[in-house]
């Protein structure tokens, strides 16, 4: 009889030779179909199925594991939609990965897909448990990478809020279930012990204390092999990857004191440990189960911010209301969204007037009043008007979706610092060892019955859990902190070189001032047309620029005139065509003629049409309330302050009269302001703080780019931070909270290398039993993360 099909089970028909090699050995195929199907569980390394299978695959099906099936789903265009975004020829997504245990952890994932080809970055938040990646799909599909990171024993799945939850409620009972057992039996072993230890002044006859060891031995297993699984699992796939991460003496020391008793319990001589390594073991998974509680509550705001987004939203296609799915919008959809409704995509108002509430942006609970023209976010709630919108972003490309996404990749940025302490911690491990090795032999030679004891101890008290945990969770408590407050971080760096800030330049217009531009004064050179006929060429024009000062003319807007031909000089003005006439509108050192140059110098806007200069106009604007004191906080804390403007002499200076700023440069171009930056640049770290168009070649210049909430989105897409509650008091709230976060992060380094310094060389001598060796192991990660915690409080 010929040999079965391996894959389907079948017999092969003759003449078929067909193999496919599988965990080394060639393996017959009965046809094409099976062989293919082999072909593509070897090529995804997914040979485990034909270990665990329990029956064989149906003959010719194109039946390939569930997990394959379901990594390759993720690789559908349409379902991609929902959970990554493009970026040019790049894609970015938010894996939410389970597993992780500590930082090395995420060490180890980065390190292993950053070789990996189209993988073009991957940060891993260990606190968050969250993998943001950016790839080319052209090169490797999002399947191949889950399956890369699931080959290094992990498990990765698209970030949903929802899902995160329950992993987190699952993760929580399994941590419970491992603590209740391993309690319940280190009783057990406890009161055994205490059995055998009275046994040993009362002749206890041989045969029950053969009995009570091997009662003992059995109550332990479960401890062993159950409740210290998690330790197994990440050493096995630290030891697989050619790395030491945290959990490898940590899960030799409990292996060695099992089996060493083990051993002597068999044999009948020799000391039995296993009370010590149940308590050991118990000590252990309670230090990591409040570990993995504090993580779960510095991730949780960034995973209740997805939770806004709202599943239905009510569509308007020619009057007609329907209810459809949230994420199904597209760009230009018609949508109503009435009073208490939440907003289902970034929008801009066409009809209504009402207030929301954006607290979930900015974090000001004061509804923000809103009219037609205006632009709404999704998340955010609509208060007392029925409006009618058009969606501009929807889905993945929303405003909310690019706080979270950009939270994230901030909160897993590693600071030179953090990347110097991976690679202390990996030597460290290898140092453990190393040291361990050589106290057993000295010990053995000088004092065997304690050498297994020391050697315990030093395995464990010398674990470098604390070391690799004291900057990723203050980063991520510091991030969290500053989302409440209304400030989005962006980039990565921000919070190591804010406190590095010696130099503030602020631009002049909707930063120092409020933006909100009213026109005081008009000055005409030509009579021909009337200050009513200029308001409205002008409100034409100006409705394409997204300066502040355009808004000014928002009243006299008729919609019935439109511009043509139209061209924004940034820094300078815009011009175009209205009604036939050629206009430019813009600086007065831009447009004005020698004739009227002393007329209308210190004007703010100045009106050519048809190449004649016609009109003068002068704006009002007013200071931001909160500017003096914010300006006056940095002057005390010895930092320079400089505002760069492109208004006129007479405008910036104004300002400079009625605030303590240190240096004014008015009537700049936006490279001018870039060149004075890079001038600075040489003597100090500096920062840029801005809100238009022109100010984004700035930001580029600076070593911290700050947005105003109320900018432009051109300006808030180049900063690193963006004040989302639009309030200039929160650069003193983002200095304090990045010095604050230096601080901790410097408390929780000296605490860890402290404690390791002092306990190494006490557990070589012999001066910590491993009970200690466990609580001191234990109490540094667990103080680590609750010093960090600190940052969540004001």
């Amino acid at each position: 009889m010929s040999e079965p099909c391996f894959h389907c089970g079948e017999p092969i028909p003759n003449g078929i030779v067909l193999n496919v090699d599988i965990n080394n050995a060639a393996r017959a195929m009965c046809c094409a179909g099976c062989q293919a199907v082999a072909e593509t569980i070897v090529a995804n390394h997914l040979t485990d199925y034909y270990k665990f299978r329990t029956e064989n695959a149906p003959k010719g099906s194109t039946l390939v594991p569930d997990q394959l099936k379901r990594n390759r789903l993720l690789d559908d265009d349409n379902l991609q939609h929902e959970f990554t975004h493009q970026s040019g020829e790049n894609r970015e997504t938010i894996l939410t990965v389970d597993g992780i245990s500590c930082a090395a952890c995420a060490w180890l994932i980065e390190m292993k897909l950053e070789q990996v080809a189209g993988i073009h970055n991957i940060s891993v938040n260990a606190t968050t448990q969250r993998a943001t990646v950016t790839w080319q799909n052209e090169i490797i599909k999002l399947s191949k990478i889950i399956e890369h990171i699931e080959r290094l024993g992990y498990h990765a799945l698209p970030f949903k809020a929802s899902d995160v939850e329950q992993q987190n409620i699952e993760q929580s009972k399994t941590f419970i279930k491992r603590l209740g057992i391993s309690g319940i039996l280190m009783m057990q072993v406890m009161m055994i012990a205490i059995g055998l230890y009275f046994g040993a002044f009362s002749d206890m006859s041989e045969h029950n204390l053969v009995y009570l060891r091997y009662t003992s031995l059995l109550l332990t297993t479960p401890i062993i092999f159950y409740g210290a699984f998690p330790f197994y699992v990440g050493a096995i796939n630290a030891i697989k990857a050619h790395r030491l991460s945290m959990d490898v003496p940590v899960s030799i020391a409990i292996l060695l004191a099992f089996f060493a008793s083990a051993w002597a319990t068999i044999m009948q001589s020799g000391e039995v440990y296993f009370e010590s390594v149940s308590m050991f073991t118990f000590l252990l998974l309670i230090g990591k189960f409040l570990e993995f509680r504090a993580r779960s509550r510095a991730a949780q705001v960034s995973a209740n911010l997805l939770k806004l987004m709202p599943m239905t939203a009510t569509k308007v296609v020619n009057g007609v209301e329907s209810f459809v799915t949230a994420k199904s919008l597209a760009v230009n959809d018609q949508v109503m969204i009435k009073p208490g409704e939440t907003v289902p995509a970034d929008c801009i108002i066409e009809t209504g007037n009402s207030h929301l509430n954006e607290a979930m942006l900015s974090g000001e609970q004061k509804p923000v009043a809103k009219q037609s023209g205006e632009n709404i976010y999704a998340g955010t709630i609509n208060g007392d008007g029925n409006l009618i919108a058009r969606v501009k972003q929807p889905g993945t490309n929303t405003f909310l979706s690019q706080l979270i996404r950009l939270s994230e990749s901030s909160q897993a940025h590693k600071p030179k610092i953090a990347q110097l302490s991976d690679k202390i911690a990996q030597y460290f491990v290898a140092l453990i060892l190393i040291t361990s090795i050589f106290t057993a032999l000295y010990w053995q030679q000088h004092m065997p019955e304690e050498a297994f004891w020391i050697t315990l101890s030093v395995l464990v008290a010398t674990c470098p859990c604390a070391l690799s945990l004291a900057t990723p969770t203050a980063l991520t408590c510091a991030t969290t902190r500053l989302n409440r407050e209304g400030i989005m971080i962006k980039s990565g760096h921000v919070m190591e070189t804010i406190p590095e800030v010696d130099l503030f330049a602020f631009d002049k217009t909707g930063t120092l001032t409020k933006g909100e531009f009213t026109v005081a004064k008009i000055k005409r050179f030509n009579q021909q047309y009337s200050e009513q006929q200029l308001l409205t060429l002008i409100a034409a024009l100006e409705a394409h620029s997204q300066h502040p000062i355009a808004n000014a003319f928002n009243e006299f807007r008729d919609y019935s005139i439109n511009a043509a031909k139209v061209e924004v000089h940034p820094g300078l003005g815009i011009s175009g065509q209205v009604q036939g006439l050629n206009i430019k509108l813009g600086k007065a050192s831009w447009l004005l003629t020698q004739q009227h140059e002393n007329d209308g110098n210190n004007a703010q806007i100045v009106v050519v049409i048809n190449e004649e200069t016609c009109a003068a106009l002068y704006l009002t604007d007013t200071l931001r309330d909160d500017a003096e004191k914010v300006l006056n906080k940095l002057k005390q804390q010895n930092t320079s302050t400089l505002m760069l403007s492109g208004d006129s002499e007479t405008g910036c200076a104004n300002v400079a009269n009625a605030l303590p700023i240190d240096q004014i440069h008015a009537s700049l171009t936006a490279h001018e302001k870039m060149s004075i930056i890079k001038e600075r640049n040489k003597v100090h770290t500096t920062a840029m703080v801005g809100d238009g168009v022109n100010d984004t070649p700035v930001f580029s210049a600076a070593h911290v780019s700050i947005a105003m909430g109320s900018g432009t989105d051109v300006a808030k897409s180049g900063a690193d931070v963006i004040l989302l509650n639009n309030q200039l008091s929160s650069l003193n709230t983002l200095i304090n909270i990045g010095k604050y976060t230096r601080r901790i992060i410097w408390q929780n380094y000296g605490w860890a290398f402290g404690y390791n310094a002092i306990v190494l060389p006490l557990a070589v001598m012999g001066y910590i039993t491993p009970y200690m060796a466990v609580i001191g192991m234990s109490a540094s990660s667990i103080l680590v993360v609750t010093n960090s915690l600190r940052l969540l409080k004001k």
